[in-house]
């Protein structure tokens, strides 16, 4: 039997100086018990020291488990490199890992979730590094960040410009983890670990191979054991030949705020009388302008935020179905989960690998991209990754540089500005009070899509707000729609730091979005190849 461990057993094991690389995305399979261990064997013996901790998507939440966050003490942690961190409202407060980031006191890069991914598998197989064009010309470009969070990181650069068969490429240096910390749901007596309590399989067998091939130590946390031979080959996802040492914490929780639900491992389906609508107002609006870019048949990437609405849209307009969603953690189809258990599917067509699913990204094999924006610039770039008040509210980049590099068409939505107080009445917007803060900005604070490769790639971009559509262009970003009940130069140009241009054939979007009942909405079929 593989060497079974208490999970304080198993911190023993991470020794000075290691790179530890851990599978999660928040609470979404994150072996919180391992990691919680590690922390309190810091607190009691000052070891280990100076670890750094590789993290493709985000280690724990901020709702009760918090994965990385135990490890946020001095001395424990010399660099964190993460798709992203967790994220949470400005009512709770600033997780201690991003204060040690901010603070400088550790070397914090923000580096695309499925780059990390692949990293893992150029270590694995002792490739040097990774060449891609995901990132170039955002904040991951060495020309404007090159990845780094903070002083620390900039001095120590991960990611290098280079020319290569005539092209411009980004090199990410080789990344070499010394111990893997990955979660599954079972474990057999020989080490073999399956996932039929997962809403993910996330990056656990490249991850685990990038540290096997290099002579480290694999530790999985898992929920139960069986007896060798019970499990079947197709549902081992991690096989015994990779595993070193098992911890099991029966208390596991599924995902954030969730301990279990058997719809998001695919193991019932509820009906789709279960899943709610999104409820009447602006948010639902911007929503709805959103799913009128969609057409049956289509494979659509979701995002976090207003985006994760728009399969509910089609649900309360009769077409569930009509569109496959695919979202980074790995889900294919189904109904996307809202707010903090995002990431996660119910009743999905299939589950598999993020790894794999990032690959499909970053090659722009599906149709659309639907993502949202905490601001836009007068060259059409968007960020997502940065608030300079209150970092933490948003998680980092996560996937969303690899979503965006080779996306056909992007739609990004979100509010024309923040903080306005806006209703709805007979068939109109209607603005109460003005919103504080402007989110049609001269320069974003951080590059997280890139408004000028875009324009290179003859990618189609949209920018859907409650009182306007915009549309990209290489003369920078025009209104082609107009909410009715809005004054185009009051509410719209004036509440822009840049000038807009205007379509000399702008609309009224459509009048059905701003009344509380079914549109009626119909999609035109998509077309292929």
């Amino acid at each position: 039997m593989k060497k079974l461990l208490t999970a304080d057993e198993a911190a023993a094991l991470v020794g000075d100086n290691a790179s530890v690389t851990v599978s999660s995305a928040s609470g979404l399979n994150c072996p919180d018990a391992v990691l919680a261990a590690l922390g309190k064997r810091y607190k009691n013996e000052g070891k280990p020291v100076n670890l750094t901790m590789i993290h493709p998507i985000a280690a724990g939440d901020m709702y009760g488990i918090p994965g990385i966050e135990h490890l946020a003490q001095a001395g424990l942690l010399k660099k964190v490199i993460a798709g992203s961190l967790p994220s949470g409202p400005s009512s709770l407060p600033m997780p201690e890992i991003w204060r040690m980031i901010i603070d400088n006191e550790i070397a914090g890069y923000n580096v695309p979730s499925g780059v990390l991914f692949d990293l893992h598998k150029d270590a694995a197989a002792k490739r040097p590094g990774v060449l891609t064009k995901v990132g170039l010309d955002t904040f991951v470009d060495p020309d404007r960040q090159g990845c780094a969070m903070n002083e620390l990181a900039a001095a120590e650069p991960l990611v290098s410009k280079v020319d290569f068969s005539g092209q411009t490429w980004l090199h990410f240096h080789p990344l070499v983890p010394d111990v893997a910390i990955i979660r599954a749901t079972t474990a057999d007596e020989r080490g073999n670990l399956s996932f039929e309590h997962e809403g993910g399989v996330l990056g656990v067998v490249e991850q685990a191979l990038a540290v096997r091939n290099n002579g480290g130590t694999v530790i999985a946390q898992v929920k139960r054991l069986t007896k060798a031979g019970t499990l079947k080959p197709h549902h081992v996802h991690v096989p015994c030949n990779l595993v070193d040492h098992i911890v099991v914490a029966p208390d596991q929780m599924q995902t954030t705020m969730i301990a279990y639900d058997p719809a998001i491992s695919g193991e019932i389906f509820h009906p789709e009388s279960s899943f709610e609508v999104p409820e009447w107002g602006t948010e639902k609006l911007i929503a709805r302008r959103a799913a009128m870019q969609l057409k049956k048949g289509m494979t659509v990437n979701l995002g976090f935020g207003i985006s994760a609405n728009v399969p509910r849209i089609l649900l309360e307009e009769g077409m569930n179905g009509e569109v496959t969603w695919v979202i980074e953690q790995g889900a294919v189809g189904g109904m996307p989960l809202l707010g903090f258990a995002f990431g996660c599917a119910a009743n999905a067509d299939a589950i598999v690998p993020a790894s794999t699913q990032f690959t499909y990204f970053q090659g722009g094999g599906f149709d659309l991209a639907m993502l949202s924006f905490l601001q836009i610039d007068r060259f059409g770039n968007v960020n997502v990754s940065k608030l300079p008040g209150k970092p933490y509210l948003t998680a980092g980049c996560g996937g969303f540089v690899d979503i965006t590099t080779h996306a056909k068409k992007l739609v990004f939505s979100g509010f024309f500005k923040a903080g306005a107080r806006q209703r709805i009445e007979g068939g109109e917007l209607v603005i109460d009070q003005e919103g504080k803060m402007r989110k049609l900005v001269n320069d974003v604070d951080h590059v997280t899509f890139s408004g000028r490769m875009a324009l290179e790639r003859g990618q189609d971009v949209i920018y859907v707000t409650e009182r306007c559509v915009m549309q990209l262009t290489k003369d920078g970003l025009m209104v082609t729609e107009i909410a009715p009940g809005m004054d185009l130069t009051r509410d719209v140009l004036e509440q822009a730091d840049f000038p807009l241009r205007v379509a000399q054939n702008l609309k009224i979007m459509d009048p059905r979005m701003f009344y509380d009942a079914v549109m009626g909405l119909e999609l035109p079929e998509v077309t292929h190849g």
